[in-house]
C-alpha cells in the first residue's frame, strides 16, 4: 500500500514535467504575443491561468529575465497542481474514479481542468490584452473562487452519478447520467450574465485578441493533458517495477 507521500511525490513530479512545457509556452508563445500588443501602442496583459498580469517593461527588465521568470512560474504552477490534484487529491479519489489505470489519471485531470478554468470561464471568460475590467477586484475573485468550488462539485456529483448507474444500468446509461451533473453549471452562467460581458472592448485587432484568448485556453488544455500523460506514466512504470517510489528516469524507461 502506497503512502499520502509517495502519492504526493508522483505528482510533483507530474506537475514538474507539465510545468516546463508550460512555462516554455509562456517564454516563446506568449511574451513574443504581449511584444507585439505592446508595438502596437497597447498595454499587454498574458494571463494563460485566466488571470491578468501585467507585463514587464523591456525598458526595465530584459526578454530574458522575463522568459526565465516565466518558464519558473509555470514550473511552480504546474508543481502546485500536480501536488495538489495528482498528490494530496488521487491519493483519496483513486477508490471513487471511474476506469483504471490511465484512464483515472486522464478522468481526473478533466476533472481538474473544469474546476480550476472551465467552471469560472462561463461567468469569467479568459481575456485578451487591453481589456478592461469593469467589475471590481474583490467580486471577481469571488466569482472565480465560487465557481471552482461549483465545479468541483459538479464533478464529484459526476463520479457518483456514474457508479450508481454503472451498478445499475450499461456503461452508456452510466456516461449519460455522469454528464447530467454539468447542466449545473449553466445556472450561474444564466444567473450572472453580466459578469462574463462586464468589460470594455480590447483595443487590440481582433485576430490578434481571438489569437491570445484562444492561447489562453490552449495553454491549460496543454498543461492538464501533460500532467495526466506524465501521471498515468509514472504510475505505470511504478507499478511495473513493484514499488510506489518514481524518479526522473522512470519516464525515459
Amino acid at each position: 500500500m502506497e503512502t499520502l507521500t509517495e502519492y504526493l511525490r508522483r505528482g510533483v513530479l507530474a506537475g514538474a514535467v507539465a510545468g516546463v512545457a508550460f512555462g516554455l509556452l509562456l517564454a516563446l508563445v506568449a511574451n513574443p504575443l504581449v511584444g507585439v500588443a505592446e508595438g502596437l501602442g497597447h498595454g499587454g496583459h498574458h494571463a494563460l491561468d485566466g488571470h491578468a498580469h501585467a507585463s514587464q517593461d523591456p525598458s526595465v527588465v530584459s526578454a530574458t529575465v522575463t522568459n526565465a521568470v516565466s518558464v519558473v512560474s509555470g514550473v511552480l504552477w504546474g508543481i502546485l497542481l500536480g501536488g495538489v490534484v495528482f498528490g494530496a487529491g488521487f491519493y483519496f479519489l483513486e477508490p471513487i474514479l471511474p476506469g483504471r489505470g490511465a484512464t483515472q489519471s486522464y478522468l481526473l485531470s478533466a476533472a481538474g481542468f473544469v474546476t480550476v478554468s472551465g467552471a469560472p470561464w462561463l461567468v469569467l471568460p479568459p481575456r485578451p490584452p487591453g481589456v478592461v475590467e469593469a467589475l471590481p477586484a474583490d467580486t471577481r475573485t469571488l466569482l472565480y473562487a465560487g465557481m471552482m468550488v461549483l465545479g468541483a462539485a459538479v464533478c464529484l456529483l459526476s463520479g457518483v452519478a456514474y457508479d450508481r448507474f454503472r451498478a445499475e444500468r450499461s456503461r452508456s446509461v452510466a456516461v449519460a447520467g455522469a454528464l447530467l451533473p454539468f447542466g449545473l453549471l449553466a445556472v450561474p452562467a444564466v444567473l450572472a450574465p453580466g459578469a462574463s460581458s462586464a468589460a470594455a472592448e480590447s483595443a487590440l485587432p481582433p485576430e490578434l485578441a481571438a489569437g491570445f484568448t484562444g492561447l489562453i485556453v490552449l495553454g491549460q488544455a496543454l498543461l492538464w493533458l501533460l500532467l495526466a500523460g506524465t501521471h498515468a506514466r509514472l504510475r505505470r512504470t511504478g507499478a511495473e517495477s513493484g514499488s510506489g517510489t518514481v524518479g526522473v528516469d522512470s519516464l525515459a524507461d
